[in-house]
């Protein structure tokens, strides 16, 4: 290694060495020295998050579609003069129409009717005058000439006046109506249960991860105890004991869902419990609730957000697959689950009664994982900052 040289005041030049205090003067006195202003602007984390939220199209198109259905859930089955609960007979199986799309030939309320006589369809009795549409496929059955006939079926039936946006169903009740009115049950259920779940896996998972020790192996062990039973099964049997209800579905679905937050919010408290800030909290006698809820359970919020986003949509199948097996609620309240199992009864004559409630529960299921997906990124601490 070179040896380092040290200048001594002998080795100064003479000039250097003859200088005194007062030959040296103060500069900038009175001057304000700042520092150099940010060229950006200053984010915090949940201002950091929602940023990258915003730039993620698919996310904010997945929010916008939930916003839609949340609020039809809300005022669509107030947007007619049907109720969820009344019957037509007379109106029963009734196809799709709707005003502006009619003109289009969309959703105009036609119907195929098949092997009709063909020498009949100048009966005014039978097929009212213009309800005829077109006719096809002509052919014979015991020699007698038939055609099948597409017609218009609300002039058919003599209700030229009434409009079913998206149908009937066998018992003559507006689909419309009870899509959404089913839309906001199977969301209540769903947002309840997942509410219920966070509260309940928070709690226990924050207890299991700050104490840790025999504690928290037991209380684990219990988890694994009650998530070892299949979900559908549990919520089966709880369902045939307690009977079918609102309650009822919502217990169910409580019952070990609330499993896999507690795992979350057990591993980020022991991931957060032994930081400084947590020892100088403990070192100045904060109490353990306050460790708990204040100093560690807000680093928590972003993995809680996203496993509920995800969750809820996990609900909303479990829910509607409960109802589909007829472990649903009771006659006459409907969710989307107990109108697919009607629907898919008649699938092949009426399509459309399974159609529309296939088409919501799919967008839900959908947007709520795209929408979970997006905040997971955004909430994730790894990228914050990033443009």
């Amino acid at each position: 290694m070179a040896k380092e040289k040290f200048v001594t005041p002998d080795a100064l030049p003479e000039e250097v060495a003859k200088l005194t205090p007062d030959a040296f003067a103060f500069t900038s006195v009175g001057e304000k020295l700042m520092d150099e202003e940010m060229q950006t602007v200053s984010r915090g984390f949940f201002r950091d998050a929602l940023f990258r939220l915003r730039k993620n199209k698919a996310a904010v198109a997945a929010f916008f579609l939930l916003c839609f259905i949340v609020f039809m859930a809300i005022f669509g089955p107030g947007m007619n003069e049907h109720t969820f609960t009344a019957q037509n007979l007379d109106h029963a199986n009734m196809p799709p129409r709707i005003p502006v799309l009619e003109d289009l030939g969309i959703f105009n309320g036609s119907r195929v009717l098949p092997s009709r006589r063909l020498d009949r369809l100048d009966d005014t009795e039978r097929y009212p005058e213009g309800c005829i549409l077109r006719t096809f496929n002509e052919h014979e059955i015991r020699k007698v000439k038939m055609v099948d006939v597409e017609v218009n079926y609300y002039k058919y039936v003599g209700a030229d006046d009434t409009y079913y946006w998206f149908g009937t169903d066998d018992l003559g009740r507006d689909i419309w109506t009870r899509l959404w009115r089913g839309a906001r049950v199977s969301l209540i259920i769903a947002v309840v249960a997942v509410l219920t779940d966070v509260v309940i896996g928070v709690v226990y998972g924050a207890i299991a991860g700050y104490y840790g020790g025999t504690l928290d192996m037991i209380m684990m062990r219990f988890c694994e105890l009650l998530n070892a039973f299949p979900n559908v099964i549990v919520c089966t049997m709880f369902i045939m004991v307690f009977g079918s209800g609102m309650t009822s579905m919502i217990l169910a679905l409580t019952v070990r869902g609330w499993v896999g937050c507690a795992r979350i919010v057990r591993a980020q408290f022991l991931r957060f419990r032994g930081r400084e800030y947590v020892m100088a909290a403990q070192t100045m006698g904060v109490p353990d609730r306050a460790l708990i809820f204040r100093h560690i359970l807000p680093n928590s919020v972003g993995p809680i957000i996203t496993r509920t986003m995800v969750a809820i949509p996990g609900a909303i199948f479990t829910e509607s697959f409960l109802a589909y097996i007829g472990l649903g609620l009771a006659p006459p309240e409907p969710s989307i689950g107990t109108m697919l199992s009607a629907g898919q009864k008649v699938l092949m004559e009426f399509p459309h009664q399974t159609l529309f409630p296939a088409i919501v529960i799919s967008v839900l299921m959908i947007a709520f994982n795209l929408f979970g997906n997006g905040l997971r990124d955004a909430l994730d601490p790894t990228q914050r900052g990033q443009e």
